[in-house]
């Protein structure tokens, strides 16, 4: 029998918005409690840094690389997530010592699964100096260095959660900065991959219009037109003829095609291209999903979310319409793999990375 654990997940996502810190219960298995979660904003002057972090990053070779401003950045964003995890270890009253292990994400700032390349900001051991509890870390990189795209990881918890849930097939859809999805079958069988661009791009457009971090309630989407020349344009991209599993940099699409439209018509245009990603995201799917689970802060663009509802034939509805916390659910993710990695159980597989066989990840860095 699998050791139960106590696993704080740290994940800071493709939107650079914040950090989200989730605390379970669990063996890694089949046994998932779940314990309390929270969300820290970043300040805008670190997301600047973050997105320069971007920039800097989009020519690197290895790993281990940190030109321009990465080695600065990496140290902050590293200190941020030990503040934050240390806060709320104790506004729940508890000492470091209760929790078990981290999972830590870091920030992804390049992914180029085809050459085996992928960069997450964030130092482990540093982390773990700083909280005293032991981290584990770098979970994609052994699913890029075994053939795999090392994305999404997040089937495994999916998996886990579904088993409490009646319906089937069912698909759970992260929108973040880009989009995931997870199919699993009657028999628990997992397909994963990107589906498109989640939130990224129509934050970015949000902001260079001035109108702050993100579309809010997709308000802005829904006072323009969607351009449905540029969506079929979008469309045409080589990523969505790939096979799957597959996966994407948060940068994969440029927004040139909207060049010449009002900031309301290309922030629809970019909802629409979200949502048509999606719905074609189907044809890889041996049956059409019976509910889909929407997380990630897409769930809250109610513009986004009318518009795959009337775009697929079964019911949409955000993860707490199944009594889940759609904000958090990737960092319950990553602390449920930290634990699957101390255990040496797999957190990828053919069907959701393209591995060659289920493999397991991550480094483990003792406080």
């Amino acid at each position: 029998m699998s050791k139960i654990r106590r696993a704080l997940g740290l994940m800071s996502g493709t939107s650079m918005d914040g950090i989200d810190i989730a605390l379970i219960e669990t063996d890694g298995t089949a046994h998932v409690r779940r314990l309390g979660a929270d969300s820290i904003a970043y300040p805008d002057d670190f997301r600047e840094r973050l997105r320069q972090a971007m920039f800097d990053a989009k020519d690197l070779q290895r790993r281990d690389q940190r030109p321009g401003c990465l080695a600065d950045v990496e140290r902050e964003l590293t200190e941020r997530h030990a503040e934050a995890a240390l806060k709320f270890i104790g506004d729940r009253m508890l000492q470091p010592s209760a929790v078990d292990v981290i999972g830590f994400h870091g920030q992804t700032v390049l992914h180029k699964p085809a050459t085996g390349l992928t960069v997450q900001l964030g130092d482990g051991q540093i982390l773990a100096d700083k909280t005293g509890i032991d981290v584990v870390h770098d979970l994609r990189a052994a699913d890029c260095a075994a053939g795999g795209e090392g994305a999404p990881l997040a089937p495994a918890y999916h998996r886990a959660l579904a088993a409490k849930l009646p319906q089937r097939p069912i698909a759970f859809l992260n929108v973040g900065g880009v989009a995931n999805v997870t199919w699993i079958g009657r028999d628990g069988t997992l397909i994963a991959f990107d589906t498109g661009p989640g939130n990224a791009m129509i934050d970015d457009l949000v902001r260079r219009s001035g109108g702050g971090s993100h579309d809010v309630d997709g308000r802005l989407a829904s006072s323009g037109e969607v351009n449905e020349r540029v969506v079929h344009a979008y469309l045409m991209h080589p990523y969505f003829a790939k096979a799957v599993p597959k996966s994407l940099d948060r940068n994969a699409f440029a927004p040139e095609f909207l060049e010449g439209l009002a900031a309301a018509d290309a922030a629809a245009t970019l909802t629409a291209f979200t949502v048509e990603a999606i719905v074609k995201a189907r044809e890889h799917m041996p049956a059409e999903p019976a509910l889909w689970v929407v997380c990630g802060g897409g769930r809250r663009n109610r513009t986004l979310m009318g518009m795959l509802a009337a775009r697929v034939e079964n019911a949409v509805v955000p993860a707490e319409g199944v009594g889940l916390d759609g904000d958090t659910l990737e960092a319950e993710a990553w602390a449920y793999l930290a634990v699957r990695s101390l255990d040496g159980l797999a957190i990828s597989w053919p069907g959701t990375t393209g591995v060659q066989e289920p493999t397991t990840g991550g480094v483990v860095a003792r406080a």
